[in-house]
């Protein structure tokens, strides 16, 4: 019995169906949780976090504290 005998025989195109389909729904429940607008509020302040110089840093990187 040869490698490709056994190869063939044990039908591996449904893992890669079942791998597609695992995919598709992280990406459904990534885009959803991204596009949905529960927590508008939240993303507007992420939004503009590494901007704001007053949330969790003071803007002094790489001095020395008096």
């Amino acid at each position: 019995m040869k490698l490709s005998d056994i190869m063939s025989s044990m039908q591996l195109s449904s893992y890669a169906e079942i791998a597609l389909l695992l995919f598709f729904g992280a990406f459904v429940a990534v885009t959803a949780s991204v596009f949905g607008r529960r927590d508008a509020g939240e993303w507007e302040r992420r939004r503009r976090l590494p901007l704001d110089p007053g949330e969790g840093d003071s803007g002094t990187e790489g001095t020395a504290a008096p």
